[in-house]
């Protein structure tokens, strides 16, 4: 592995480069202005000059030519005098080796391994940026709340309820709906993975942190479910957003059984995913697909782009 020190040493090389970066692009500027005037002086006097004092034109066209080199001249001054001599060679550690590699593949490795250093830092920036402003967020999901007076009290969170309440649960449920098969299993410890399916339309994995949705995937009904990865439907995909949408919308941390009562009643809706048009025109596809958006209170079919 390449020493820590390595990357310590490409950033203060990348802090040198940059000024030597902005005194080439003044040169390029430079240049550029440069031939202008010489593209100028080759061409001479143009028609678009006019008959009429067209040799006092052009003179003034080369004179604001020459006013735009002497500016860009002064540009590079300023740019060069602020480089400073390296104060002297790098150690790069180990990188230094791959320039001794005789094949071509392998001598493309450091600008690489340069990149990857500068890919690095930037996901250390950005995730120190992004830990500063989730840390400012109050809002979670997880609920206590403070009784009047100075002591406090916790209300009983949804993380912390037995297994046999969330059996309880979702045998209710199973019960009330006989078009949906609910069956719960464990595989990872005491929080349940509830699997649902939905007559012959479509199954889903419901992930449960004691009585709290965690987690939900939707698929169709021939396909392999797990927690993991998408369908290969674009309807199942849509049902999935719409079902974390709706997972977020019927939490209630005071409200345990009848937040999770209502998701399902909310996903029972989709029993007529591929048979009720939509509420709003009227007709059963859209874009190629049917309503996959179910209002949360009346549990009417939308398209996307129809919902209210």
């Amino acid at each position: 592995m390449v020493p820590i020190m390595a990357q310590s040493n490409v950033q203060e090389l990348d802090r040198l480069i940059e000024p030597l970066y902005t005194a080439l692009n003044s040169v390029k500027v430079l240049r550029s202005s440069v031939g202008q005037v010489f593209d100028t002086l080759g061409n001479g006097l143009r028609g678009d000059h006019g008959e009429e004092g067209k040799d006092n034109k052009f003179l003034l066209e080369l004179q604001e030519l020459l006013s735009t080199v002497n500016v860009n001249f002064r540009e590079v001054e300023q740019a060069v005098n602020s480089l400073t001599p390296p104060p002297g060679p790098f150690s790069l550690g180990n990188t230094t080796f791959l320039s001794q590699e005789s094949t071509q593949e392998r001598q493309a490795l450091y600008p690489q391994l340069v990149n990857s250093y500068k890919w690095t830092d930037k996901v250390h920036e950005y995730s120190n940026l992004a830990f500063a402003l989730l840390s400012q967020n109050q809002l979670k999901r997880s609920y206590v709340i403070a009784s009047s007076g100075k002591r406090r009290r916790n209300v009983q969170s949804s993380h912390n309820v037995l297994p046999q309440a969330v059996d309880t649960l979702i045998a209710g449920i199973d019960r009330q709906f006989a078009d949906m098969n609910l069956t719960v299993s464990r595989p990872f410890g005491s929080n349940a993975v509830m699997q649902v399916t939905l007559g012959r339309i479509m199954k889903a994995l419901v992930a449960f942190k004691g009585l709290m949705i965690e987690w939900v995937v939707v698929k169709g009904y021939t396909e392999t479910l797990d927690l993991w990865t998408e369908s290969r439907y674009k309807v199942f995909q849509k049902v999935t957003e719409n079902a974390h949408a709706a997972m977020l919308h019927f939490h209630s941390p005071n409200l345990l059984e009848i937040s999770v009562r209502s998701f399902m009643t909310w996903f029972h809706s989709y029993s007529t995913l591929f048979s009720d048009p939509c509420k709003r025109c009227g007709n059963h596809l859209h874009n190629a697909l049917p309503p996959t958006w179910r209002d949360l209170r009346a549990l009417e079919p939308y398209h996307e782009e129809c919902k209210p």
